[in-house]
């Protein structure tokens, strides 16, 4: 059988278990998968070491890539949204309706993608940012000072802000661009048709598409990775049980367990679909992020974190583009800054951008392209610029007045967050918010991974978006499941990050091609009578 649409042909079985599914796309990608599997847990010091010789080339060669071309993502996501012609083009065409309400579809938006990563650095990059930044590097402001705070949001509200949610804003709206107004299948391979047109139906086309595959199960291994041991960390602040940590830190019984966990109710909400599983695991997420905010917003630092909001945004607006694409001198300690902060965002934003580009492109039909590109980047961002001012500024006072005694700055990233609990509250208190962040971590780390699934049977089903079969999600969860758990025993989250800055690159070349792609095919789409902001209008 063959998945055809205008120019994009895709041959997927006509039985067997891989019906419906490519053959090559999906076989492949499951192989690389296994090889890197083994090779973890079978020659894990190996695995360490050549993965780590790979990264440092990567970051030595490509690290000034990486800035330039994320800053072109980012600057031409919002410059589609603002031209009238664009913007106004509605995902879908005329008589397409939004699937779900704003609230369902911006809270799957946000607990798709970077929920779970925002629980962990919300406190931990203030922190770290707090001791070492690039103004305190270059003895422009002092460490660990009142002085300080400035500095500390200009660089977080950069990896958090335009070029994070602007990068998956992009990536969706190409994938709903080509799937619902070009009539494409919903995959990688179908935004580079105005490019390379039937070229894409072979091998090529195939290489595209294991491309973005590997990219998504990478990304998503870090996101996870994250997760668990945050998790894992929650768990312990509320029980005390000795064998979850270690000198500080999770412990690897700890973070496999709470992987299993965790990925289990995964695949179990895929299983049910994304109108279902997904959709009410990101209403529960949205609400209990709400009650944890508003705690800070009562509990915490909260004339504090307004203050830094504010100055922390205008900061970020002004020096926006500057920031985005200024490169540093390699061997450097600023150049090492960069790489270790920025360059590792960057290259996770881009290794995941295929999950959540194609999770944003199935739920946004009916949508304005101004409505999609502002609602997916600005919102979200600013929600994370109020998340890092409320938690993390909450953290840097206690720090800031002695309270805290360098107990947040001196706890693992994992337990940075409980540990200003335990300050800011009494033993039971901090118990009892404690469990609300694991809930909330957990349905965070359920939503991505559980997306990230169907993402990845979607791709491997040429972008059919039918319900995927039961055994083809639960195959999937497995793989992904193995594949963090070997990279944990191999090196732990050292490793993950190493293999998923790898993996992004040959998606980010493709990402740039699908850029030209879609800015090619809008300036020269027709402008139909329904192609209005009236679809916006009535949404709202």
């Amino acid at each position: 059988m063959k998945n055809q649409s205008n120019e994009v042909v895709i041959d997927t079985a006509q039985d067997g278990f891989y019906k419906g599914f490519n053959h090559v796309v999906t076989l492949t990608s499951k192989m690389l998968i296994m090889v890197l599997v083994l090779w973890a847990l079978v020659f894990p010091d190996q695995a360490k070491a050549v993965l780590s010789k790979v990264n440092a080339l990567v970051l030595g060669n490509f690290g000034t890539y990486y800035i330039y071309v994320m800053a072109f993502f980012a600057i031409t996501a919002i410059a589609l949204a603002t031209v009238p012609k664009v913007g106004s083009i509605t995902l879908g065409g005329k008589g397409s309706k939004p699937e779900f309400s704003r609230f369902s579809w911006i809270s799957m938006m946000f607990g798709a993608s970077i929920g779970v990563g925002m629980l962990t650095y919300s406190t931990g990059e203030p922190i770290y940012h707090f001791a070492n930044n690039p103004d305190i590097i270059q003895g422009l402001v002092p460490a660990k000072q009142s002085e300080t705070l400035e500095s500390v949001y200009r660089y977080s509200f950069l990896h958090w802000g335009f070029s994070a949610w602007g990068i998956y804003a992009l990536v969706g709206l190409a994938l709903a661009y080509f799937g619902y107004n070009k009539g494409l299948p919903l995959t990688i391979r179908s935004v580079l048709t105005p490019l390379f047109g039937n070229k894409l139906n072979g091998t090529f086309g195939h290489v595209v598409d294991i491309t973005a595959v590997l990219a998504t199960i990478l990304g998503i291994a870090v996101t996870i990775g994250y997760g668990v041991s945050q998790f894992a960390s929650g768990v312990y602040n509320i029980t005390g049980a000795d064998w979850i940590m270690s000198d500080g830190a999770p412990t690897m019984t700890a973070m496999i367990v709470a992987l299993v966990f965790v990925m289990a109710l995964s695949t179990l909400s895929a299983v049910s679909g994304v109108g279902k599983g997904v959709k009410w695991l990101s209403n529960i997420n949205m609400s209990l992020s709400g009650v944890l905010l508003l705690f800070f917003l009562i509990f915490g630092s909260s004339f504090l974190a307004i203050e830094l909001l504010g100055k922390g945004t205008i900061d970020y607006l002004i020096n926006f583009v500057s920031m985005a694409v200024n490169v540093e001198e390699k061997g450097t300690a600023l150049g090492d800054w960069q790489a270790g902060w920025t360059i590792f965002y960057w290259a996770w934003w881009i290794a995941y951008a295929p999950a959540v580009g194609i999770f944003f492109a199935r739920i946004s039909k009916g949508r304005s392209i101004r409505e999609f590109v502002l609602s997916a980047t600005l919102i979200p961002s600013f929600v994370c610029f109020i998340w890092f001012t409320f938690v993390g500024g909450t953290a840097l006072d206690l720090e800031l007045s002695g309270l805290a005694e360098g107990k947040i700055l001196g706890a693992n990233i994992s337990a940075q967050i409980y540990e200003t609990l335990n300050v800011l509250l009494s033993e039971t208190g901090a118990k009892l918010m404690s469990a609300v962040i694991v809930v909330l971590l957990m349905t965070f780390l359920v939503t991505s991974a559980d997306s990230a699934i169907l993402v990845v049977n979607t791709i491997n089903a040429g972008g059919s978006m039918a319900q995927t079969p039961r055994s083809h999600i639960i195959v999937w969860g497995v793989f992904l499941t193995a594949l963090i758990g070997a990279l944990l025993i191999a090196g732990g989250l050292g490793v993950i990050k190493t293999a998923m800055i790898i993996g992004a690159l040959p998606f980010s070349v493709i990402m740039v091609l699908m850029t030209i792609s879609l800015i090619k095919a809008l300036l020269s789409h027709k402008v139909e009578s329904q192609d209005t902001d009236e679809t916006l209008l009535k949404s709202t």
